[in-house]
Protein backbone atom coordinates (compact mmCIF):
# COMPACT_ATOMS: atom_id res chain seq x y z
CA UNK A 1 0.00 0.00 0.00
CA UNK A 2 1.23 3.47 -0.93
CA UNK A 3 0.00 6.60 0.84
CA UNK A 4 0.54 10.27 0.04
CA UNK A 5 1.65 12.77 2.66
CA UNK A 6 0.76 16.34 1.70
CA UNK A 7 2.85 18.86 3.62
CA UNK A 8 0.73 21.96 4.38
CA UNK A 9 2.01 22.96 7.82
CA UNK A 10 4.10 26.06 7.07
CA UNK A 11 3.39 29.64 8.08
CA UNK A 12 3.32 30.95 4.48
CA UNK A 13 5.01 34.12 5.75
CA UNK A 14 6.09 35.32 2.29
CA UNK A 15 2.57 34.78 0.98
CA UNK A 16 0.98 36.75 3.80
CA UNK A 17 -1.99 34.42 4.39
CA UNK A 18 -2.70 30.68 4.49
CA UNK A 19 -1.89 29.79 0.87
CA UNK A 20 -2.64 26.16 1.72
CA UNK A 21 -6.37 26.96 1.65
CA UNK A 22 -6.04 28.13 -1.96
CA UNK A 23 -3.68 25.47 -3.28
CA UNK A 24 -4.55 22.29 -1.38
CA UNK A 25 -7.64 21.34 -3.45
CA UNK A 26 -5.62 21.29 -6.68
CA UNK A 27 -2.81 19.24 -5.15
CA UNK A 28 -5.26 16.76 -3.63
CA UNK A 29 -6.96 16.38 -7.00
CA UNK A 30 -3.66 15.23 -8.51
CA UNK A 31 -2.90 12.91 -5.59
CA UNK A 32 -6.35 11.30 -5.85
CA UNK A 33 -5.93 10.81 -9.60
CA UNK A 34 -2.70 8.89 -8.95
CA UNK A 35 -2.25 5.29 -7.84
CA UNK A 36 -1.62 6.30 -4.20
CA UNK A 37 -4.12 4.42 -2.02
CA UNK A 38 -4.57 7.01 0.73
CA UNK A 39 -3.69 10.60 1.55
CA UNK A 40 -3.04 12.54 4.72
CA UNK A 41 -2.61 16.31 4.95
CA UNK A 42 -0.23 17.65 7.59
CA UNK A 43 -1.29 21.01 9.06
CA UNK A 44 0.54 23.19 11.53
CA UNK A 45 0.43 26.99 11.41
CA UNK A 46 -3.15 27.19 10.13
CA UNK A 47 -6.38 25.27 10.26
CA UNK A 48 -7.43 24.56 6.68
CA UNK A 49 -10.74 23.09 5.60
CA UNK A 50 -10.33 19.96 3.52
CA UNK A 51 -12.15 16.75 2.85
CA UNK A 52 -8.90 14.81 3.28
CA UNK A 53 -7.71 13.17 6.46
CA UNK A 54 -5.76 15.71 8.53
CA UNK A 55 -2.91 15.38 11.01
CA UNK A 56 -2.01 18.40 13.10
CA UNK A 57 1.70 18.71 13.81
CA UNK A 58 2.56 20.59 16.98
CA UNK A 59 6.26 20.58 16.02
CA UNK A 60 5.80 22.11 12.54
CA UNK A 61 8.10 25.06 13.38
CA UNK A 62 11.07 22.68 13.70
CA UNK A 63 11.08 22.25 9.92
CA UNK A 64 9.56 20.26 7.09
CA UNK A 65 11.08 17.04 8.42
CA UNK A 66 9.15 17.40 11.67
CA UNK A 67 5.93 17.85 9.70
CA UNK A 68 6.80 14.91 7.49
CA UNK A 69 7.45 12.70 10.51
CA UNK A 70 3.99 13.65 11.88
CA UNK A 71 2.40 12.58 8.61
CA UNK A 72 4.37 9.34 8.39
CA UNK A 73 3.45 8.45 11.99
CA UNK A 74 -0.24 8.77 11.08
CA UNK A 75 -0.06 6.18 8.31
CA UNK A 76 -1.40 2.67 8.75
CA UNK A 77 1.07 -0.15 9.53
CA UNK A 78 0.42 -1.77 6.15
CA UNK A 79 1.69 1.30 4.25
CA UNK A 80 4.94 0.25 2.57
CA UNK A 81 5.92 3.67 1.23
CA UNK A 82 4.81 7.28 1.31
CA UNK A 83 4.76 9.74 -1.57
CA UNK A 84 5.56 13.19 -0.24
CA UNK A 85 4.12 16.24 -2.00
CA UNK A 86 3.94 19.91 -1.10
CA UNK A 87 0.67 21.80 -0.75
CA UNK A 88 2.17 24.78 -2.60
CA UNK A 89 2.89 22.83 -5.80
CA UNK A 90 -0.29 23.47 -7.82
CA UNK A 91 0.92 21.84 -11.04
CA UNK A 92 1.62 18.45 -9.49
CA UNK A 93 0.96 15.78 -12.11
CA UNK A 94 -0.68 12.50 -11.09
CA UNK A 95 1.49 10.84 -13.74
CA UNK A 96 4.63 12.06 -11.94
CA UNK A 97 3.36 10.49 -8.71
CA UNK A 98 2.72 7.24 -10.56
CA UNK A 99 6.13 7.31 -12.24
CA UNK A 100 7.91 7.69 -8.89
CA UNK A 101 5.84 4.84 -7.41
CA UNK A 102 6.63 2.59 -10.39
CA UNK A 103 10.36 3.40 -10.17
CA UNK A 104 10.29 2.42 -6.49
CA UNK A 105 8.54 -0.86 -7.27
CA UNK A 106 11.09 -1.68 -9.97
CA UNK A 107 14.22 -0.61 -8.06
CA UNK A 108 13.41 -1.13 -4.37
CA UNK A 109 15.31 2.12 -3.65
CA UNK A 110 14.50 3.58 -0.23
CA UNK A 111 14.16 7.13 -1.58
CA UNK A 112 12.92 8.00 -5.08
CA UNK A 113 12.46 11.58 -6.29
CA UNK A 114 11.13 13.14 -9.45
CA UNK A 115 13.63 15.26 -11.34
CA UNK A 116 13.05 18.12 -13.74
CA UNK A 117 15.93 19.24 -15.93
CA UNK A 118 18.18 17.05 -13.80
CA UNK A 119 17.18 18.85 -10.58
CA UNK A 120 15.55 16.97 -7.72
CA UNK A 121 11.92 17.88 -7.11
CA UNK A 122 8.59 16.47 -5.92
CA UNK A 123 7.03 14.04 -5.56
CA UNK A 124 9.46 12.13 -3.35
CA UNK A 125 8.76 8.56 -2.31
CA UNK A 126 10.09 7.23 0.99
CA UNK A 127 10.05 3.50 1.66
CA UNK A 128 9.06 2.72 5.24
CA UNK A 129 12.67 1.69 5.98
CA UNK A 130 13.74 5.33 5.41
CA UNK A 131 11.12 7.01 7.62
CA UNK A 132 13.12 6.93 10.84
CA UNK A 133 16.03 8.75 9.15
CA UNK A 134 14.07 11.89 8.16
CA UNK A 135 15.84 14.86 9.83
CA UNK A 136 14.19 18.19 10.73
CA UNK A 137 15.31 19.72 7.41
CA UNK A 138 13.30 17.07 5.60
CA UNK A 139 13.77 14.32 3.05
CA UNK A 140 16.11 16.50 0.97
CA UNK A 141 18.89 15.25 3.27
CA UNK A 142 18.32 11.68 2.02
CA UNK A 143 20.00 10.58 -1.24
CA UNK A 144 17.37 9.57 -3.83
CA UNK A 145 17.15 7.60 -7.01
CA UNK A 146 16.16 10.35 -9.49
CA UNK A 147 13.36 9.66 -11.95
CA UNK A 148 13.08 12.09 -14.89
CA UNK A 149 9.63 13.67 -15.07
CA UNK A 150 10.43 16.53 -17.44
CA UNK A 151 7.57 15.54 -19.73
CA UNK A 152 5.11 16.08 -16.85
CA UNK A 153 6.44 19.49 -15.82
CA UNK A 154 7.47 20.47 -12.30
CA UNK A 155 4.76 20.86 -9.67
CA UNK A 156 5.58 24.52 -9.13
CA UNK A 157 6.25 26.45 -5.97
CA UNK A 158 3.98 29.26 -4.83
CA UNK A 159 5.78 31.48 -2.33
CA UNK A 160 3.98 34.80 -2.84
CA UNK A 161 0.62 36.04 -4.08
CA UNK A 162 2.40 37.22 -7.24
CA UNK A 163 3.37 33.60 -7.99
CA UNK A 164 -0.29 32.59 -8.30
CA UNK A 165 -0.63 34.04 -11.80
CA UNK A 166 2.16 31.81 -13.11
CA UNK A 167 -0.06 28.83 -12.36
CA UNK A 168 -3.31 30.27 -13.70
CA UNK A 169 -4.63 30.96 -10.22
CA UNK A 170 -5.97 34.05 -8.53
CA UNK A 171 -4.92 34.93 -4.95
CA UNK A 172 -8.60 34.76 -3.98
CA UNK A 173 -9.49 31.28 -5.21
CA UNK A 174 -7.89 28.05 -6.52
Amino acid sequence: MIAAVVLAAGAASRFGSPKQALLLPRVLEAVRASSANDAVVVLGAYEVETDARVVRCADWERGPGASLRCGLAALAPEVEAAVVVLADGPNLAAAAVDRVIEAWRESAAEVVAASYGGDRGHPVLLARTAWERVPDEGARALEPLLVPCDDRGPPGDVDSADDMGRYGLSPEEP
